[in-house]
């Protein structure tokens, strides 16, 4: 297995504090290798939980109106996306480069600005986001008055957080992983006490649409997984700490949003859910704790925005990168709100669900992990006509529902007479079609090497 990496030098002024190892500031600075499993299974599942999570959860139990539905669509879904996201993770530990630089090795250099900058686009949506519910939970908690000043102490602490990134990793894996555990439990427990009552019908949608927001909300973060993974000792703790750690947390925290619409009663859409766990014994403690954990989701965000950004300017410090970003992602939180949320999900799902399947095809199968990464890199057609098939497979089964973009999908699957089966999921569908487009281009691509040579 060889791989073409970026010029890497070992050394990097500024790179190493008395305090200890910290990440390159600069994209040709060699990244320190610190992470085993243990860090990286926090890692993830910290990421894994948060309070989008339960929002999530109840979207998918609305979309199927059962609790048993839901949680078999979130099971499902989120072991698909945990594949998809352990695959990517090992795109890091392999070529030592962050996400966006090592889709260098599937697409080019010149290829890969296009999802760098839709993942750029990406990143500090969800930033913005995860602000948005923090300072959200806040006034939830405290009341109405609390929201911006909590939109700029999570902005600041995310950001500081950015800039200090291995630190923060060791942070989460030794401290708040033990405390949102309990946390978890606790509202867990609290939301099975109160008396069931069925599911309003209103929203059914069926239930692969519903594995498709579970699938979206993992697959989320697989263009992130080698920003981390790159720090990695070996291929299999990358893997595993992905998959096992991002895949368990999300299960869990979606379930609970899928249990939460079958025993809270009132309007549990968007942020209101999180009123409603306010409102259980305790849950205002519960969910402040959890807020405070939030804010490593929004830093991973930043982070990874500032190694995309890498991948077109590979100079430009990375501190100062993310000081930013975060300023950018505090001003658009303290503005926006969740409206709109399950259609972002979906349109995510749409772009980078065949994007990572096409590329662990290809490292895995076709390549073998013999991926050059460097400013040379060439342009690759094959991965690029197996992307595009996978996102029109995703549009055409299911679009979402933002209006204007699936109603243009809605009539372009009418123009080809093309009705999906009820049994056939947006996410299922591009990963089979772009999976194995990529194979059988790939296999052609190496047929016509080997006849030229």
């Amino acid at each position: 297995m060889t791989v073409e990496s970026p010029q890497l030098s070992t050394t990097e002024p500024g790179g190493v504090d008395g305090r200890g190892v910290e990440a390159p500031l600069v994209l040709s600075t060699e990244p320190p290798r610190t992470l085993g499993v243990w860090a990286q299974t926090a890692l993830w599942g910290n990421l894994g939980i948060s309070l989008f999570g339960p929002l999530t959860g109840a979207l998918i139990g609305l979309s199927v109106g059962s609790v048993g539905l839901g949680l078999l669509a979130t099971v499902v879904g989120c072991a698909i996306g945990a594949v998809i996201l352990g695959g990517s993770a090992t795109l890091g530990s392999v070529t030592g480069a962050p996400s966006m630089v090592a889709l260098r090795g599937l697409l080019g250099r010149r290829g890969s600005t296009v999802p760098t900058v839709l993942n750029i686009l990406q990143n500090i949506g969800w930033g913005t986001m995860e602000l948005i519910v923090i300072s959200t939970t806040a006034a939830t908690i405290l009341g109405a008055g609390w929201r911006w000043p909590f939109v700029l102490l999570a902005g600041a602490v995310t950001t500081t957080m950015a800039v200090r990134p291995l630190g923060s990793v060791k942070l989460l894996r030794t401290i708040m992983v033990w405390l949102v555990l309990l946390c978890s439990a606790y509202l867990f427990v609290m939301v099975l006490r109160q008396p069931s009552h069925p599911i309003d019908q209103t929203n059914v949608i069926g239930f692969w649409p519903a594995v498709d927001l579970a699938v979206a909300g993992v697959v989320s973060f697989a263009p992130l997984a080698a920003d981390y993974s790159r720090h990695s000792r070996s291929t299999k703790a990358a893997f595993t700490g992905a998959a096992v750690g991002y895949g368990l947390a999300a299960i869990a925290y979606y379930a609970l949003g899928v249990f939460a619409i079958a025993h809270l009663n009132g309007d549990l859409s968007d942020a209101k859910l999180i009123g409603a766990l306010v409102g259980l014994p305790a849950g205002g403690v519960a969910l402040f704790i959890l807020m405070v954990d939030e804010v490593d989701e929004a830093f991973a965000n930043i982070y990874s925005t500032t190694m995309s950004v890498h991948n077109l300017a590979p100079s430009i410090d990375r501190r100062v990168l993310s000081i930013g970003i975060g300023i950018l992602c505090t001003l658009l939180a303290g503005l926006m709100d969740f409206s709109r949320y399950q259609s972002f999900l979906y349109l995510i799902g749409s772009v980078f669900v065949p994007l990572f399947t096409v590329a662990v095809v290809d490292f895995a199968l076709i390549r073998r992990g013999a991926w050059d990464v460097s400013d040379r890199a060439p342009f690759r057609w094959a991965p690029v006509v197996a992307w595009l098939v996978g996102f029109l497979a995703y549009q055409l089964i299911y679009p979402g529902d933002i209006p204007g973009w699936s109603d243009l999908w809605t009539a372009a699957a009418e123009a080809i007479h093309f009705t999906a089966p009820s049994w056939l999921g947006s996410s299922v569908g591009s990963i089979v079609v772009s999976g194995v487009a990529m194979a059988l281009l790939g296999q052609l691509g190496r047929g016509r090497s080997r006849l030229q040579a």
